[in-house]
């Protein structure tokens, strides 16, 4: 049962990277996707708002305490996070 969630929000793409954001936006998607089918985490929801001066979007990654934890020191979602880093303005992970 998902007793925990990883929120992982950003804000406008940086001028002049907005391709590769959306690049990096869908290697998110297909890591979060396989995720789940192996059971790593339980789910996740993706919103994206309208333009605005917060917040571009979120993904909702839930699970257990100990599938969060793996999924922070994951390899693969930890070179998502630095490429996405690159890409967006106000990366966070809550």
């Amino acid at each position: 049962m998902a007793d925990r969630v990883l929120f992982i929000a950003w804000g406008a793409p940086v001028r002049g990277r907005e391709e590769r954001s959306l690049e990096v936006f869908n290697e998110a998607l297909g890591i979060c996707g396989r995720m789940q089918q192996e059971d790593r985490i339980e789910g996740f929801n993706v919103r994206l708002f309208d333009p605005n001066a917060e917040l571009g979007g979120y993904i909702e990654m839930r699970g257990s305490a100990a599938q969060i934890a793996a999924l922070r020191e994951d390899e693969e979602f930890r070179r998502n996070t630095v490429d996405a880093e690159l890409c967006v303005e106000g990366l966070r992970h809550i």
